[in-house]
């Protein structure tokens, strides 16, 4: 958390280079970072990623509790993500934003007010909202 707030005050390429390096160490030092995926997960991305898409995780600064996953549909791999899942079944994490949620599982619910993609069980997670979109890192 404190690596995130000194980049606030740094221009954009110092913040870049620096990304570039903690992503360079966080790879290597941690090659056993990862999360699970449902099979409600895995059977919802078999329906809607037909194109060669992929469900797309990243965590974010923001929400009620200091940080949120963002979910989006996307086609293209970056050479810093992670892949998980099976054939057209994929989610795709960022190597930094996996540093947040390693150990979680990716779930598809469904009710019958709302239904979507959320990340359960992280074990890197202090508190969260009640919509389950946000949480607070443990120190």
């Amino acid at each position: 958390m404190a690596f995130l707030l000194r980049q606030v005050g740094r221009t954009g390429l110092q913040r870049n280079l620096l990304l570039m390096r903690h992503v360079s160490a966080s790879v290597s030092a941690k090659p056993e970072l990862s999360v699970q995926v449902s099979e409600s997960c895995l059977k919802r991305l078999r329906e809607i990623c037909v194109d060669g898409s992929f469900l797309r995780i990243t965590v974010e600064g923001g929400g009620c509790s200091g940080f949120q996953y963002k979910f989006d549909l996307d086609s293209k791999l970056n050479e810093d993500d992670r892949e998980f899942g099976e054939g057209q079944a994929k989610v795709v994490i960022d190597t930094i934003s996996l540093e947040y949620c390693s150990g979680a599982t990716v779930d598809y619910h469904s009710e019958l007010i709302r239904a979507g993609f959320r990340m359960v069980a992280n074990p890197l997670a202090e508190q969260g909202c009640s919509c389950g979109s946000s949480f607070s890192i443990k120190l």
